[in-house]
């Protein structure tokens, strides 16, 4: 039996997104989504970066440097932490194409 996917109502940067997940990764999507915004809302707030497509790629880009770091230094991750984190990484990519 397969699980139906919750509807995820996410709000980055003022601005809502719905996105459907499994309901056991409701709650690490709502996580991820309140960490984007706090970064984004940070980049925002600094002046430095102008307009909200060039915030969203700033803030991907220090995601993925962050995900790219975190490969480099753990290379005994168990399977199941790396998947988690792939899937985070792909659900903040979708989240930040339907814009």
């Amino acid at each position: 039996m397969t699980t139906k996917p919750a509807t995820v109502l996410l709000t980055i940067l003022g601005k809502e997104y719905k996105i459907a997940c499994e309901p056991a990764e409701q709650e690490n999507l709502v996580r991820s989504a309140g960490e984007l915004d706090a970064q984004m809302r940070k980049m925002r707030d600094s002046g430095k970066v102008g307009n909200a497509e060039r915030i969203a790629v700033m803030a991907a880009l220090n995601l993925s440097h962050e995900l790219h770091s975190l490969r480099n230094q753990t290379t005994t991750l168990t399977p199941g932490w790396k998947e988690c984190l792939v899937s985070m990484m792909s659900k903040i990519e979708n989240a930040l194409e339907k814009r």
